[in-house]
């Protein structure tokens, strides 16, 4: 399998997963700005033109964070990453939505140099409110209780931003011991390393 990717970019939350499954891949970088990789042009493997994308060894192309999380952990069920049926499985779903949709996106106005600060501070400010609700959800350590889940992984990559746009979560002392508690794991560190995030 191969996965293209852009360094911290939500690809990274895949990447995580891949390395929680123990899935032999192959990393494809991509620069976002001129949607080029190694082979060329990237719009010609997502005409979306964003990652991340996952290339399965028969040449299905799948895209969109949630969905490549929940592929990956079906390639190796026993991971963990997500429960395999009933409600456990629609909760972690649950939360995968949530942060695609309430978090992830969220933070697109935070990038845009061209948004007005009124808008920057808007979006950060409903930003806040999640993470509020998020921080009352953290009792067992994880999403869904104490086992980490491919949601977690997502979760994790989007808080991380927040320190790129040198934002604090201090107000919300049980995300940072879920980003403390995170990064430690070997798999969070296998792929920090390989998109050169961490040395």
């Amino acid at each position: 399998m191969k996965l293209y990717y852009s360094p911290g970019a939500c690809s990274l939350a895949p990447h995580i997963a891949i390395h929680e499954a123990g899935l032999k891949h192959e990393l494809v970088k991509v620069d976002l700005r001129t949607k080029q990789y190694a082979g060329g042009d990237f719009n010609k493997i997502n005409p979306k033109g964003s990652v991340p994308v996952i290339q399965a060894d028969d040449g299905q192309v799948l895209t969109e964070a949630a969905v490549i999380m929940q592929y990956i952990a079906d390639q190796k069920p026993d991971s963990g990453l997500m429960p395999k049926s009933g409600w456990e499985r629609y909760r972690a779903q649950e939360w995968l939505n949530f942060i695609a949709s309430e978090l992830h996106k969220g933070y697109g106005p935070l990038w845009n140099a061209k948004m007005p600060q009124e808008a920057k501070d808007l979006a950060w400010e409903t930003l806040t409110k999640k993470f509020a609700f998020l921080s009352e959800r953290l009792e067992g350590g994880y999403l869904t209780g104490s086992k980490f889940t491919a949601a977690d992984g997502y979760l994790y990559t989007v808080l991380n931003w927040t320190a790129m746009l040198k934002k604090d979560l201090k107000p919300w002392p049980k995300l940072e011991d879920f980003m403390k508690r995170v990064s430690a794991r070997p798999a969070v560190q296998a792929a920090l390393k390989a998109e050169g995030l961490l040395k």
